[in-house]
């Protein structure tokens, strides 16, 4: 299937996911481990119905559910890319869930979803990658692993996403980034400040916010702005 646009994943209108990174987020929360269990077994079924799967989570008190598609087809002029990204089976897979929790009376808690990845200024993404995707996963192959360029991505979820920027110059090559709902970003924001940090730069438009630390270290507060839902 083709990948979703951000307007197509918000006209969707999916009320208890957010669109983080490259895939769909949700969190519900549940009494205790039976009920957890109980509830993915039923999102099991629903998977099995349409051939596709979550990526899950239990913690203490909720369950987390990621839905992307590794087969999504992403279209650079003539070239086709086959690519980890949300796709229309996502979204149907995502109203099955949303219902059968809504069956199950669990609440949804979309706001305290996020996805950390890591980003690494380089001259030479192409060189240095494989060094990288034999220390973060252990297998070369995670090296473009659903993506056009040479970021890192573990098939299993283990580690964050590495991906490669421009250098440029000295300073700080590492960064973390931080995927956050979009009613929770000024939050998360607003919190770093309070703890000593200061905002050296604000996209508004762009959805991204650098937070810098007391030493000037930065990472940057992401919020896909192109899959929020118009008022």
């Amino acid at each position: 299937m083709d990948m979703l646009g951000g307007g197509a994943i918000a006209a969707a209108d999916l009320t208890d996911w957010r669109k983080l990174a490259q895939g769909l987020h949700a969190r519900y929360l549940i009494d205790d481990f039976g009920a957890g269990v109980r509830f993915l077994a039923a999102v099991g079924e629903a998977g099995d119905e349409l051939g596709h799967h979550p990526r899950v989570s239990m913690a203490p008190g909720c369950v987390d559910l990621k839905l992307t598609s590794d087969d999504a087809v992403y279209r650079d002029g003539d070239t086709e890319h086959i690519v980890e990204w949300v796709t229309q089976l996502d979204i149907d897979l995502a109203r099955r869930i949303t219902a059968i929790a809504g069956e199950r009376r669990l609440r949804s808690e979309p706001g305290s979803v996020s996805v950390i990845e890591l980003g690494l200024d380089a001259a030479r993404s192409a060189t240095i990658a494989p060094v990288w995707a034999a220390l973060l996963t252990g297998d070369a192959s995670s090296q473009g692993h659903g993506s056009p360029s040479d970021e890192i991505r573990d098939a299993s979820g283990r580690v964050p996403n590495l991906w490669f920027g421009e250098a440029g110059g000295a300073g700080q090559r590492f960064h973390v980034e931080v995927y956050v709902a979009p009613e929770t970003a000024q939050q998360r924001i607003d919190a770093a400040v309070a703890a000593g940090g200061r905002v050296v730069d604000r996209g508004d438009e762009s959805g991204l916010t650098v937070i810098a630390d007391q030493e000037g270290n930065t990472g940057v507060v992401c919020v896909d702005v192109s899959a929020v839902q118009r008022g």
